[in-house]
């Protein structure tokens, strides 16, 4: 997932409060749950305190559609990742990160598809997806981790990795979308990316 420009580089990201959460969250977990069951059938017997390493920025050229559609799976999946971490987590910070990412993602969710219906894009998944691999890999990994301290440091570092990624790409995506609504969304996460990239760091120091 090119490197990003500089405003979100610095420390180089890999998707409505818990109340709007309702609807959603609920569809949201039971697709979770069914992907995580396949994925801890092949994972490793112990893939505590470890990460995927995020694939590098894509620097295929993306239509808008496949924009819109990467933001969403993205969105999605930390949303989802979120609220499988929050039952087996036990530090407080790493709980209360949990239920950021379940917010904050599902909010720019939302956005998302409303700025592509009031724009009339259709979104469509890219022939490569840069995400698969390390949404997969976190979903086996928080599904194999033992709760305690080895869970809440695989799903931060895997959290780190994740939003290291999807900063990457947004960079990327900013650049090449045509449509100026989509440009000013994805420069607008920037800053909420950010915020949980730097957190998910200094809770990884307190983990150590």
């Amino acid at each position: 997932m090119q490197v990003a420009p500089r405003r979100y580089a610095d420390l180089s990201l890999v998707l409505a409060a818990c109340v709007a959460l309702g609807g959603c969250k609920a569809k949201e977990s039971a697709s979770m749950a069914d992907s995580t069951s396949t994925a801890s059938q092949a994972a490793p017997a112990d893939t505590s305190a470890t990460a995927a390493t995020p694939a590098a920025p894509s620097t295929a050229a993306l239509s808008d559609a496949n924009i819109i559609a990467l933001l969403d799976e993205a969105n999605m999946a930390d949303s989802t990742l979120g609220a499988a971490a929050l039952p087996k987590a036990t530090s407080d910070e790493v709980k209360r990160f949990a239920k950021l990412m379940m917010g904050e993602h599902h909010a720019l969710r939302v956005q998302g598809q409303q700025l592509a219906k009031k724009q009339n894009i259709t979104a469509q998944m890219p022939a490569t997806d840069p995400f698969t691999s390390a949404v997969t890999n976190e979903q086996a990994a928080l599904a194999s981790a033992a709760k305690g301290h080895a869970f809440d440091s695989t799903y931060i570092a895997n959290e780190v990795g994740i939003h290291q990624a999807v900063i990457g790409w947004a960079g990327t995506a900013e650049t090449q979308a045509q449509n100026q609504a989509l440009k000013d969304l994805i420069k607008s996460a920037g800053p909420v990316l950010q915020k949980h990239l730097d957190r998910a760091l200094a809770i990884q120091k307190t983990l150590h």
